[in-house]
């Protein structure tokens, strides 16, 4: 039964991966508009000339280049792909394989991390390279946690926009509540900025939803910031579940409205 699986996965795997190298160009441009913690390292290492944010300007370029590998390692796009299967009637051929069409999703975002890597690692050294002091060598650790807590983060969105998409069902816009849910993503999520320089209510405030585990919670781990680590990890988990709880009532509910449909 496990030799069966782990076929399937890796061939899954393979087709995926062979489908993304085929787009070399396309996988550079996806890995550039990822740039915007560059961007914002530049804002506040300049604001942090000042001194009254709490992190000095080379804790913040730390901080903003590992923003950009976890934003790399979690890239997650299941919505849009799995609105155009709905919508276009090509989520039928796979109901009828013996496979759940979440796996697929899967495999190809897991084959395009691995795909996207090399480009990924060549703009960090080219970083470390124009900013030499910027580097440093976590604990073994740090870097265990580190890719835990990445892949657990990835896990999480990945659940967060496939529940999502699951209202495709219903409406052929589901990615207009995604967006919206984007935008509390991109300043909760310490994506523009360190949890660390909000006032501590509001930070505990955020503590509580899901999104400081997208960023903030694995980048303060690679970089040493302080961070409940147990707390952080069972929040993820927690929020995990509660998504993929809710994901399955939409998927058994979405089925039947789908058949309705004619499928």
């Amino acid at each position: 039964m496990m030799k069966k699986i782990i076929r399937k996965a890796v061939t899954l795997l393979s087709v995926y991966y062979a489908e993304m190298v085929e787009y070399r160009a396309e996988l550079i441009l996806w890995v550039l508009t990822g740039s915007l913690p560059i961007i914002m390292m530049g804002v506040w290492t300049e604001a942090a000339e000042g001194g009254q944010f709490g992190l000095s300007s080379l804790e913040f370029a730390r901080y903003f280049l590992a923003v950009f590998l976890v934003r790399q390692l979690t890239v997650v796009w299941v919505i849009w792909d799995f609105e155009k299967e709905v919508v276009e009637g090509k989520l039928s051929p796979r109901l009828l394989q013996p496979l759940d069409p979440v796996w697929h999703h899967v495999s190809s975002h897991l084959s395009e991390r691995i795909a996207r890597t090399p480009f990924a690692i060549f703009l960090i050294v080219l970083f470390f390279a124009l900013y030499p002091q910027a580097f440093w060598i976590p604990s073994f650790t740090q870097l265990i946690l580190f890719f835990i807590a990445a892949a657990m983060a990835f896990a999480l969105r990945f659940m967060i926009q496939y529940t999502f998409a699951m209202f495709a069902f219903w409406t052929e816009r589901a990615y207009a509540l995604h967006d919206f849910w984007f935008l509390f993503y991109l300043f909760l999520s310490g994506t523009i900025a360190p949890l660390e320089v909000f006032p501590e209510p509001v930070r505990q405030i955020v503590l509580l939803t899901p999104f400081p585990y997208f960023i903030d919670f694995p980048v303060s781990i690679l970089v040493g910031l302080p961070t409940d680590i147990p707390r952080g990890f069972l929040s993820t988990l927690g929020w995990f579940l509660i998504c993929l709880g809710i994901n399955r009532i939409l998927w058994r509910q979405g089925l039947k409205k789908y058949s309705g449909m004619g499928a």
